[in-house]
């Protein structure tokens, strides 16, 4: 069962992403909030597997509450703006994926399953931009890959060709739960917040 916590502050736009993922056998949707204060405050408590997140919002906006819930729970940004500052905003804070709000619901719920078990996803949409923009960008920070384990470097080639925590598991002949964990620290090891952040912020990785 996946646990969703919706973060929107226009309750309409909650009550319809509510009721889409409420439909999947899979989901429980288990909180709403109306701002990200209450966003931060509901995910610390309720552990959710993901929060969708609206960047406009009352008290603290979306960007910066999902820097603040950077391994707490997975984010996937959902909004009516598709500016680059939000994606590219979102994206340094932790997000592991951005959506629009006229994504069509089998989309979304595909999103919120594919955030749930570990991938990342970009809104086709703004994607040509984020690769023009990345493209443009100076050389790839340097990686001290000295502080890895001979594992966590198996598992860092892994997250660089795009492989989820269940593929990780089957290549590397091991749980996936302990796949999950060894990615947790290889991000924290390497000071990026997100696989999202690892495989398309910082384009170096791949090369190692």
């Amino acid at each position: 069962m996946i646990r969703v916590l919706v973060a929107d502050d226009h309750a309409a736009v909650r009550a319809g992403v509510v009721l889409i993922l409420e439909g999947q056998a899979d989901m429980e949707v288990v909180g709403e909030a109306a701002d990200g204060e209450a966003a931060v405050r509901m995910a610390r408590d309720l552990r959710p597997d993901v929060v969708l997140m609206d960047i406009r919002m009352p008290r603290l906006d979306g960007i910066s509450a999902t820097r603040e819930l950077s391994g707490i729970a997975d984010v996937l940004v959902l909004t009516t703006f598709d500016l680059d500052e939000y994606v590219f905003g979102a994206l340094r804070a932790g997000a592991s994926g951005f959506l629009l709000k006229n994504t069509d619901a089998d989309a979304l719920v595909q999103a919120v399953r594919l955030v749930a078990r570990g991938d990342g996803l970009i809104s086709p949409s703004v994607t040509r931009r984020l690769i023009a923009a990345f493209a443009r960008t100076s050389e790839p920070k340097p990686y001290d890959l000295g502080v890895l384990t001979p594992r966590e470097r198996e598992v860092l080639a892994c997250v660089a060709r795009g492989l989820s925590n269940a593929e990780i598991a089957r290549e590397l002949d091991m749980t996936e739960a302990t796949a999950k964990t060894h990615v947790s620290r290889v991000l924290g090891k390497l000071g990026v917040r997100s696989r999202v952040q690892a495989a398309i912020l910082y384009p170096g990785l791949d090369a190692f």
